[in-house]
């Protein structure tokens, strides 16, 4: 699925994350990545399930 604001790299990074951490355990997990803070995650939280 394509979200906006998500290029290759932040989706790369994304699952890295994933898979390092054996996946999320809420939505807040996503601000432990590189680049995505508080207005990123805000922007673009409602794209995202966990």
């Amino acid at each position: 699925k394509n979200i906006p604001g998500i290029g290759p790299s932040k989706a790369k990074e994304i699952l890295n994350y994933r898979e390092q951490n054996h996946g999320f355990n809420s939505i807040d997990d996503l601000m432990r990545i590189k680049g995505f803070g508080k207005k990123t995650f805000e922007k673009l939280k409602e794209h995202f399930t966990i």
